[in-house]
């Protein structure tokens, strides 16, 4: 049985930063900004408040060679912002298909950080895919903003499981051709 070995994760240059690999030295930077809850309550995955040891596990998980979903992180420290803005993701789908996820520090909302990741991991498309997705929820209307000033179409309302609010939230979801 012959496994497919995911290839090494490049870095991204943007403007202001530079998508990365997660490292773990990143584990305080993440669990203090995934620990607060106005970052926790507009993800699917990140429980609030974060357990011991839930950032550890998301290092692991992304330096994994067998995963399915390429973690970045939003890294500003040679331009004088911190080490960790944020962080960026994209999960491998079937059929050259892949789904985008991010998250910014609070500090850094309303800059646009998030559409200048999102841009910059289109144009690189690491994973050679020909439409990306992408889900937010519908009360994150600013998140929906980075995502159709990037060129993605609203394809339909859903609902998803938000574990920080132990709820299902309704959703929008948009999609983006590349090629």
């Amino acid at each position: 049985m012959k496994l497919d070995l995911i290839p090494p994760q490049p870095a991204i240059a943007a403007e202001r930063f530079v998508l990365r690999p997660v490292r773990r030295s990143d584990a305080g930077l993440l669990s203090l900004y995934s620990g607060d809850l106005r970052v926790a309550r507009f993800t699917r995955s990140i429980p609030h408040p974060l357990p011991p040891g839930a950032t550890e596990a998301f290092i692991q998980r992304a330096q994994d060679p067998e995963r399915s979903e390429d973690v970045w992180v939003m890294d500003g420290a040679e331009q004088g912002l911190s080490e960790v803005l944020g962080v960026i993701a994209l999960d491998r789908m079937e059929r050259d298909q892949s789904e985008i996820g991010y998250w910014v520090a609070p500090a850094f909302w309303n800059t646009g950080i998030a559409s200048e990741a999102v841009g910059a991991l289109l144009t690189a498309n690491p994973q050679k895919a020909k439409t990306v997705f992408a889900e937010v929820f519908q009360d994150n209307p600013g998140s929906a903003r980075v995502l159709t000033n990037a060129g993605f179409e609203y394809i339909g309302d859903a609902e998803a499981y938000s574990v920080a609010r132990e709820a299902k939230v309704a959703t929008w979801t948009y999609l983006k051709k590349l090629g």
